[in-house]
């Protein structure tokens, strides 16, 4: 198992400026984590020098860079704006490669009130195919989420239910596309996430480690003081072999400490397991 983190706890502190990135990188390497994660919202307005020194950074740093999150809205009910939501996603997935990124964490979109369940899963296909192959072309992974709410988006995912994300899924089983299997967000729909990695185990290339206060709500709390069964997701997920990447969600908002006992306790979980 590789340890990685994205920061969502310091999203403000970084966007605004308060933290800086080699801040973030430097904390990371102190909790001696394998690699980073960063959100494509960290990369916004960057060229191309700035990613090749960011990526300078991250190797001086004495870590990797994991994974690239995004947020690709591909079911928006404008055909354009899909259009633009693909070619922007293509964009990300080229400026993930430049920083020498593993894995591009993508998203189905947003349920639009005016979109039906069958436009929905049908747009989603095809932009995520599309994005598929361009990750290919990129020789970096392309991950689908089980998602709930983009940190940019005004609405809930399409696919956070489970029966549209698995036929979204199934869908695609010709192509690359993994999954990046999020431990708390089938628990914010009432779903049982144990049920949820059954189905979908033998393609889990990477896992957001996240939990929240109760089922049915989105509080995130620091990992292991809330409703996710970790041990028994983690038990599974050893049972099929799996030795990818481990992702800490880090979203308490608890500072320093949030994260310090979100490593401790996975790293703990996993051997435990």
């Amino acid at each position: 198992m590789k340890l990685s983190c994205l920061p969502v706890s310091w999203y403000e502190e970084i966007l605004t400026g308060k933290m800086s990135l080699r801040d973030w990188l430097s904390f990371a390497a102190g909790l001696r984590l394998d690699a980073v994660d960063l959100t494509i919202l960290f990369l916004q307005n960057k060229s191309r020098e700035d990613l090749q020194s960011l990526r300078q950074l991250i190797l001086d740093s004495g870590l990797e860079l994991c994974m690239v999150t995004c947020y690709p809205d591909l079911t928006h009910p404008d055909r354009g704006a899909r259009a633009q939501q693909i070619e922007g996603g293509k964009t990300h997935i080229r400026m993930a490669s430049q920083l020498g990124a593993k894995l591009v964490r993508v998203t189905a979109g947003q349920s639009h009130p005016s979109v039906t369940r069958e436009e929905g899963i049908g747009w989603a296909v095809e932009g995520l195919r599309q994005l598929a192959a361009e990750a290919d072309q990129q020789e970096v992974l392309l991950v689908y989420e089980n998602h709930t709410k983009g940190a940019p988006w005004q609405y809930w995912d399409f696919s956070q239910a489970s029966d549209i994300f698995l036929e979204i899924l199934g869908k695609l089983d010709d192509t690359s596309l993994g999954i990046n299997f999020d431990t708390a967000n089938p628990l914010v729909g009432n779903e049982d996430p144990i049920a949820l990695l059954g189905e979908v185990k033998d393609r889990v290339v990477s896992v957001h480690a996240a939990d929240i206060r109760a089922a049915g709500s989105l509080e995130p709390v620091v990992l292991g003081t809330g409703v996710v069964p970790f041990h028994r997701l983690f038990s599974n997920l050893k049972e099929t072999g799996f030795d990818g990447w481990i992702c800490i969600e880090e979203a308490s908002r608890t500072g320093a400490r949030g994260f310090e006992e979100a490593v401790s306790f996975v790293r703990k979980a996993w051997e435990e397991a």
